[in-house]
Formats: structure tokens, sequence, C-alpha cells
């Protein structure tokens, strides 16, 4: 487009030029900006040279002192241009711009004149004074207040030089144009609104101007309208509401946060101080406190989020305008809770003491569990240490109850020191535990027992009236009514000679138990008696539980022995009975004298009577012995130690006088001993004399097979030297008595009824006697021997033997002990056996 745009241009100034030349001046028009080496001319050819003419004839320019931007080509003659031409630098506003140029043509010489017109093209836009233009106006300026701006300038001529202007969009502002003259418009700024300065504190325009030209050019301007401050603004905080979270264990002096509040207005205008206002709760103004100029809030006390979790207050930011604005805002302080509080345990009811047959599921007591501090902090988990038989059941959110979970016994455990724990859901967790003590009640669940089902007293007889004789004791692991015990004689007795009840003999102290006598005790009455003792405790119901007394009465040496009476004079067993009775009065009993015949000439051990004694007692007590009291020394007669046997210690001769007196004493072996003394009168005879009272005795006492036992005196045979019938008729009564006896104890020992054994079931001891030795006393075991018509007795005896030393003299065959006997003790008296 731009290369038609030329050659048109072209065109017109060759037109231009021949018309110059047909009025003797060249004249030629080129657009200004035209490109070095553009033909604005053919010159030659219009001066009307041939070609290479102008060469020929060095057509050329003649300087004329400044720069003609144009030259002559010598070989074409064409006028090109050389370099730029600028309209406005050559003419400036002056139009038309024409240049006036001189050719020199040589040989011949000629000068022609050539007129070069620039054309003006739009190569300048509009220029304003300055880039930017910086107004001021008070922000309480009315609307329409105007104000006269500067207008551009363009260096082009003609309409390339008219100018337009345009305001950029505003809501504040608009552009009035004023024509000053036909040429020159002034542009003015109207102001269409009122200003705020803190809405817009500077408005920036932009002012342009536009020329005519084709395209058109502008230019712009910037306006900077600043506005200026009035204090018609309060100070504004950047938040309504400041909403700080703070932990409880924040320090003092930490720094809440800081309120930041500004005033659009400027200068004094502007400046702003921090008041606190309207503190909820009041006791905050000890907690916080703000710096006036900053804004920072401290801290200035402690925090508790128990006490205080959110603190409301107000700040005021006042300016120091005249009048002074001010603005509020609201700050809300939110305490953090942190573990800071231990769970706490109140105990809100406690039912004690608790019965022991409570049931499972029994309340005990009501809890409350709480812990000021909040969420995790604040959840407690709650426990009973040691867990058994209590528990704990949540009733609702912090209350709980501690119930029964296992049956109670006081009697192992009597009272409970429970724990509850408690402990927080913090970190660290915090604990708390709070002490139970539980008593438990008791019932009445448990009968009174005693230590041993069976209990053996042992008792010495003669005892007094009222002696202690055992301390029975119950155990009631109960208390209160439930363990006091109370005793009783339940049943029980004794047997020989009818039925005795066990209260006539002892009875118990209801209290303590203690055993005692009614009356004293006699062995040879008693010797076991067995009964229940009751122990009944003061529940409701009473509970019982008995036990089993076995009392042993103990053998007292409390009877002397007594002397048997001769044969005939009482019934045998009326005799023993007597003798007991005679024993039973007292020690040193003494009998009548008893009467025997020896016959002079009698060897040495010859029996010549037997003293039969009873002892009521036993054992060692009823153990007898036979002594020679008087005469003493070297007597002709002698008594065996045991046997209690008078016979000859050497052969009887006339010198030992008729009759012989002798005095012998019967012991046992009791402490202190007992003794009986016995007379008897040895009439000295002939031997036939002797034999006659010899047979006389015989078939006297041949209708009784215990005559022997029951005299006191046994008469021996006679020793008649002289006729030997009487020899025989004493052999022949003496064999016959002995084959009697012999039978008569057999068939005693056959058919005699048992006496019944008083203790319990357990292996029999054998019981045996002598006549040395001593005795030992079982009360665990008795054996039953009847060897005689009469009543048993109860003596449970043992015999070891131990010889003791012989009597002083000589020891004649008839000395030596006799064979053992056989001594069972059942109730009734004693029966001595003797075997000859």
């Amino acid at each position: 487009m731009g290369e038609r745009w030329c050659a048109a241009v072209l065109r017109v100034l060759v037109l231009q030029a021949a018309w110059a030349l047909a009025g003797g001046q060249v004249r030629y028009s080129v657009a200004e900006e035209a490109k070095a080496g553009t033909v604005v001319g053919r010159l030659a050819q219009d001066l009307g040279l041939e070609a290479g003419e102008a060469e020929a004839r060095r057509l050329r320019l003649v300087a004329q002192g400044r720069r003609a931007s144009v030259e002559v080509s010598g070989a074409s003659g064409a006028l090109l241009v050389s370099s730029r031409l600028d309209r406005e630098e050559l003419c400036g506003k002056s139009a038309p711009c024409a240049l006036r140029l001189e050719v020199l043509l040589e040989r011949p010489l000629r000068v022609f004149h050539v007129e070069l017109e620039v054309t003006d093209i739009n190569d300048n836009a509009p220029i304003f004074p300055a880039a930017r233009k910086n107004l001021s106006l008070s922000e309480n300026s009315p609307p329409g207040f105007r104000f006269p701006l500067e207008g551009a300038s363009d260096a082009d001529i003609g309409a390339n030089a008219q100018l337009s202007y345009s305001l950029s969009p505003s809501e504040y502002f608009s552009l009035d144009l004023q024509k000053s003259n036909e040429r020159n418009i002034e542009p003015e700024l109207v102001l269409t609104k009122p200003l705020d300065r803190e809405t817009i504190p500077v408005h920036r325009l932009v002012l342009t101007a536009s020329d005519g030209g084709r395209p058109s050019l502008s230019g712009t301007m910037e306006l900077v309208i600043s506005v200026l401050d009035t204090n018609d603004n309060a100070p504004q905080f950047n938040q309504s509401v400041y909403k700080v979270q703070m932990p409880e264990s924040a320090a003092v002096g930490t720094l809440v946060t800081r309120v930041n509040a500004t005033d659009a207005d400027e200068g004094i205008n502007s400046e702003v101080t921090f008041t606190v206002t309207n503190l909820i709760p009041p006791s905050g103004k000890d907690v916080i406190s703000i710096n006036p100029n900053t804004g920072e809030i401290h801290l200035t006390g402690s925090l508790d989020f128990e006490e205080v979790s959110i603190y409301d207050f107000r700040i005021e930011a006042k300016d120091k305008g005249t009048p002074p604005l001010s603005g509020h805002c609201k700050v809300v302080l939110e305490v953090l809770d942190v573990n800071d509080n231990a769970p706490e345990v109140r105990v809100t009811s406690l039912s004690v003491p608790v019965a022991e047959d409570a049931s499972v599921g029994t309340v005990v007591a009501l809890l409350s569990v709480s812990d000021r501090d909040s969420g995790e902090n604040g959840r407690v988990r709650c426990w009973v240490w040691p867990a058994s038989p209590f528990g704990l059941e949540a009733t609702f959110a912090g209350s709980y109850s501690l119930v029964l979970r296992e049956a109670l016994d006081r009697e192992r455990v009597s009272e409970y020191e429970v724990e509850v724990r408690a402990e927080d859901g913090g970190a660290p967790a915090l604990r708390a535990s709070r002490g139970l003590r539980v008593p438990v009640s008791d019932v009445n669940d448990n009968a009174p027992a005693f230590a041993q089902a069976v209990y053996t007293v042992l008792a010495r007889e003669n005892n007094a009236a009222g002696a202690e004789l055992a301390r029975l004791w119950a155990r009631d692991p109960d208390e209160a009514g439930n363990g006091r015990v109370s005793y009783s004689v339940w049943e029980g007795g004794a047997g020989g000679g009818g039925w005795r009840a066990a209260s006539s003999y002892v009875s118990v102290d209801a209290e303590s138990g203690r055993l005692w006598a009614l009356r004293p005790l006699d062995y040879e009455e008693l010797q076991v008696l067995q009964f229940e003792v009751r122990a009944v405790d003061a529940g409701e119901p009473p509970l019982c539980g008995n036990a089993t007394v076995q009392l042993f009465v103990l053998d007292e040496n409390d009877n002397a022995p007594a002397l048997l009476p001769p044969a005939g004079s009482a019934p045998e067993a009326g005799g023993v009975a007597a003798a007991e009775a005679a024993a039973a009065a007292g020690a040193g009993s003494e009998s009548g004298t008893l009467w025997a015949w020896a016959a002079w000439g009698a060897p040495a051990g010859q029996v010549v009577a037997k003293i039969r004694a009873v002892d009521a007692d036993s054992g060692y007590n009823a153990w007898l012995r036979y002594e020679l009291w008087e005469p003493r020394g070297k007597g002709p007669f002698r008594v065996g130690l045991y046997s209690g046997e008078v016979s000859t210690a050497r052969a009887l001769d006339e010198a030992d006088g008729p009759r012989q007196r002798l005095l012998i004493v019967v012991r046992d072996h009791g402490e202190p001993a007992r003794s009986a003394t016995a007379t008897l009168s040895v009439s000295l005879v002939e031997a036939a004399e002797a034999a006659a009272a010899a047979a006389a005795g015989s078939s006297s006492s041949s209708s009784s097979s215990v005559s022997r036992s029951a005299l006191g005196v046994e008469l021996g045979p006679g020793a008649a030297s002289a006729a030997t019938n009487v020899w025989l008729v004493v052999a022949i009564c003496a064999v016959s008595s002995l084959f009697l006896l012999a039978v008569v104890l057999y068939g005693a020992s056959r058919w005699a009824p048992r006496a019944a054994v008083l203790s319990g079931p357990g292996p029999t001891t054998l019981v045996c006697a002598s006549e040395v030795g001593s005795w030992s006393y079982s009360q665990r075991h008795s054996r039953s021997l009847c060897v005689a018509d009469g009543a048993a007795k109860s003596d449970l005896m043992v015999f070891s033997p131990n010889f003791p030393p012989p009597p002083p003299g000589p020891t004649p065959k008839d000395t030596q002990p006799e064979p053992s006997a056989l001594l069972d003790t059942v109730s009734g008296n004693t029966l001595l056996v003797s075997h000859p």
C-alpha cells in the first residue's frame, strides 16, 4: 500500500514539474520522511537534457548553506532524496514548506531554480508539557469544582495538528473543553462527586490528546489528584472481634495478642491510643493490660480455667483529631484447659456396717467423682482396689455406686479397707483416691465349736466340793451376742449300783466353762464319768455345739488294809464287805486275836497259818505286804512278805514254850502308807493234837471253795512224830482240800460273769500281780477277770518284777517269792488268788 502511495505522489510531482517548466521554474513536491534514494523528479529530462548530457555537463546542485537532504544523480540526472526529510525540522510550523534549490549546468553554464515543497505527514503525536500532573484537592471540595489543565501541542500542521481530548473513566471527575480561540482548546477538570480521602486518597487519571491525522496519533498525561485529609474518620480495627486462645499455664507477661486500629485520616488525625473497657468478668483487670500506643495485650496475672474460662472485654481506639473520634473492637480470650487438677472423689452416702449375709449387688456407698478440668483432662476412669469383693457401677455421669460383688464372711474378714481410685485422661494422667472403711456386721452363722470332740479329765478322789476339774472352751467366731457362749451339762452319767446323772457329780459354769465338782469324788464308788457339755450362743436363732467329757477318778490311798475274819464268823461275801468297810474306817485298824496250832518238832518252813487282808483302794494303794512286828529277832516263826503265810523259821522244840504270840503288821504301798495289825496266837501242842485240829479245820472249810480265802488264819498240818496214822489223816485231808479247791477255782473262772468294761474300745492289757514288783496304772485299757465269788474291782494295773532285798537272817526256801497271782480291777472288791 505504501508503494502505491509513493507512485501516486511521484506522478503528481512530475505533473507539477512539467507545469513549472512551462512557467520557467521547475517545482517538485516530496513528502517528509521519504526514504533515501526516493526519486523526487527527473530533473535532467525536465530541464530538456538529452540522455547522458546531464553527466557530461556535470549537472549538480549548488549548496546554499543548509543541507537540502536531496541530490542529483550524475548518471540519470534525477533528483533523489539523499537523507531524512523532516518538515518540522526544516520549516517548523510554517506552511507550506518550500525549499529553493539552484541547479548548475556546465558547457555552457546555466543556472536553474528548482522549488522543492516538503509536504506534512502525521508523524508527530501530541505532546503534553509534562507526563504527570500532580493536583491536590480537599476531600470536602464540593461537586462542580473546576481545575484548569494545560493542553497538549502537536508539531504537525493542519489536520495533523488538530487536537481532541479525552479523560480516563472516573466516577469522581469529568473533562470539560473550553475554546480559547478557533485553533486552541483548553481542557478543564470538573469534580462530579464528593471525594473521600479514606476511600480513595489519590485519584490517578489519564488525559489523552489525539490529533486529526490518519492514522491519528495521541499523547497522554497522568493526572495524580491527591485528596487532602479532614478528621472525618474514626479509627477502625482490622478485626471487630479478636479471638485468642491461651493455656491456663501461660506465664505472667505473656503476649496475648496485638490489636491493630487504623485511622483513614492522616497526620494527627490518624494517631491512635488504646484503652480497655467493659471487662467481663471485672476480675480480669488484674489479669490483662494493654499498651496504649502499640495495642499489645499482656498477661499481668495467672489464668485459671476452672475459675474463668473466657475473658470478654472491649478495646477503644481514639485518634487525636479535633474533635477526637474513636473506634471499638471486642477481644475474647479463651483460656485453654491443661491437666492441672486431679480428680476428686467424694462419698455422698455410706451405708455401713454391711451385714455379712448381704446379697450380691447390695449398694454400700454412693460416690461422686469429678475433675475440674475439661475434655480429655476431665474424663475420669474409676475403679476399686482391691477389686474383691466390691465393685463400682456407674449410675449417671460422675456418680457411682459401690456394690457388693461377692458374699462376705465376717469371721474371715471383719473389715475391709477399700480404696476408690480415679484417673483422668490427661497427659500425663493425674490420679486421686479415696479410702473407705467398710466394717462387716455379724450374723449368727457359726455354731460354738469345742477345740476337742472328747476331753479327758483326770481328778483325784476326795476332792473338795466346788474344786475346779477343768476348763472347757468353745470358740464361736461370731461377735457380741452371736459369739457369747453359755455352757451346760447336757447328758451322761455313771453306772454301777444304779444310774446316776452326771449333774449330780459335776457342774459347769455357764459363762466361763469351768467344770467343777459338786461333791467329793470317791474312786471306790465312781471310776469313770462320761457326759456331754453343750455350748449355746446367744444369737437368734441360737446355735449350739457339744463335746464329750470323760472324767477319770484317780485313786488316793484313803483306805487302810482290813483283815478278813475267820471262817464261819459270817457269810464269805459279807465278810469281804465287812472287811472293806473296816478298811475304809482309817489307817492303823486292828483286829482281834487269831488262833493257830503248831506241833512240836514241825520242820522249818511249815505253814502254820495265813493272814488274809483286803484294801479297798487299787493299784499300789491296794498292794499289801506283811511284816512280823513282834517278836523281833530270831523267833521260831516268819511271815511271807506278800503272801501273809506264817511258817516256821526253824524246827520247833519245847524250849519255845507252849504258846507264841505274833504281832503282824499289814501295810499297803500308798503314800503315805496305811497299815493294819493282826495278833496271832500260836499254840504249840503235840503232833496228835495238831493233826486233830487241822482235820477239824479242813472239814469245817470243805463246804466252801474259797473258805481259805475267807478265814483269818489257815491252819497248817501238825507235826506228829509219834503216830503214823495222824500223818495219813493229815495227808488225806490236805490232798482232798487241794483237789476240791482246784475244782472250785476252775468252775469259778469258767462260769463267773464278766464285769462291764467302762472305757472305750482298744487292745486289752494283761494285768498281773506277784508277791514282789511294782504297779503301773493305765487309763486307756482295762480288762476284767473274776477269780472268786463276789464283785470285781476296777483297777488297771501292770506289774513289773522288781524284787526287794530279802529280810535279814537266813533265807529259807519258803521265803522265796510265791508264784504270781492274777489281779484284775473292776468295780467291787479286790480279790487276790494265790497258787500253793
